[in-house]
């Protein structure tokens, strides 16, 4: 019988704006315009700052354990930055803080959040993304049952999740991948491929050589961009939404970028990453190169930059000072929207505070107020 070749296929990189700040101007057509970047760096700023800040509330025992976000931050917000606002529904990991920010998240619930306040896991009303996800992996399922109920109710919105590269290694990954295919919801698949899936590299985590093919086993369209160039992840990121608003189902982006910081605050990640490594991903900090290419068109100067951080010391501050000077909650809070009527048996523990049938009725064996007879 003769031998053919039944499928082919190939994975792009798309770079628009390199570490340099030097920008691919014929690429760049269409996407952000300078007063754009501008804006969107200044937010940059502030995030780092936020950042920055959270970690020195963990260290200081006043927040619990925080993920830094520090170096993905063009990645979340470019990607965040092509979805419709309050139409668009984002279901994040835990390293897009600059996404949910610019899509109307309170800057405090993050760091309730992380403050074991379940408060901070109350998205408003007109926010439309659902909470931090820490189970690796599970938060893609709901982003495909999302996008499954907009293209059931045939309404134009369409959802981003987005997922660690080591997320791309369970279950939950394929299946939601294979679901979202099969059934050609409008779900753009969103992977910030920061190298490391907490101490294992990429390349022993996976024996893909890139995470973007993946998806071609699901028929998806799929790309691999720079991760920490806002203009490649936008333009990636809005073609893939439009396509979807058409009916064209979903898509997968590979964001390739880098964590600067540990995994966690509970991680040390100098144990076993090469300094050289993070030396030279340092180089490629979006917030450097974003800064360079706006200097290069005469629209930022070490003076803007000062008054840039005082802005965002100021903002972070006001944050900071919301989440922490919060009513403290009730414990009757914990009864409190889960059921439209509460049970009886709920209603009895929310009064008596216990959840054994004795601690409810002292009347019982055992716990009577009279003396017992021997």
């Amino acid at each position: 019988m003769p031998q053919k070749v039944v499928y082919e296929a190939k994975v792009e990189y798309l770079q628009i704006l390199d570490e340099d700040g030097r920008l691919d101007t014929k690429l760049a057509k269409d996407t952000l315009s300078d007063e754009e970047v501008r804006d969107l760096y200044e937010k940059m700023v502030i995030y780092r700052h936020f950042d920055e800040v959270a970690f020195k509330l963990q260290r200081s025992g006043r927040m619990g354990t925080y993920p830094q976000n520090k170096g993905q931050e063009a990645a979340a917000l470019g990607s965040g930055y092509a979805a419709k606002k309050g139409k668009d529904f984002l279901v994040p990991c835990y390293r897009e803080n600059a996404a949910l920010f610019l899509h109307g998240l309170p800057m405090h619930y993050i760091l309730l959040h992380w403050m074991g306040d379940e408060r901070g896991n109350q998205i408003p009303d007109a926010c439309c993304m659902t909470p931090l996800s820490i189970p690796i992996g599970t938060q893609m399922l709901h982003a495909t049952g999302i996008a499954w109920a907009f293209k059931i109710r045939r309404e134009e919105r369409c959802t981003i999740t987005y997922f660690g590269d080591g997320a791309t290694s369970e279950g939950d990954f394929h299946e939601a991948m294979n679901f979202a295919g099969t059934l050609q919801v409008p779900c753009v698949f969103f992977c910030q491929n920061n190298q490391w899936a907490i101490s294992v590299p990429r390349e022993t985590q996976t024996a893909s050589e890139t995470i973007a093919q993946k998806a071609i086993a699901y028929g998806m369209p799929t790309i691999q961009v720079d991760g920490n160039d806002m203009f490649a992840v936008f333009k990636a990121t809005r073609d893939a939404l439009e396509r979807a608003r058409k009916g064209g189902g979903p898509s997968f982006i590979e964001a390739v970028t880098y964590r600067l910081a540990d995994h966690t605050t509970a991680d040390d990640a100098k144990r076993y990453r090469d300094p050289q490594e993070v030396e030279a991903w340092q180089k490629k900090d979006p917030l450097i190169r974003h800064r360079k290419y706006l200097e290069s068109k005469g629209m930022w100067d070490d003076e803007k930059q000062a008054e840039a951080e005082a802005r965002a010391k100021k903002i972070v501050q006001e944050v900071v000072k919301a989440a922490e000077s919060i009513e403290k909650p009730r414990p009757e809070d914990m009864f409190d929207s889960t059921f439209a009527e509460l049970p009886q048996e709920l209603i009895r523990q929310r009064e008596t505070m216990r959840t054994c049938s004795l601690g409810q009725n002292p009347d019982q064996l055992g716990l009577r107020t009279q003396p017992q007879s021997v």
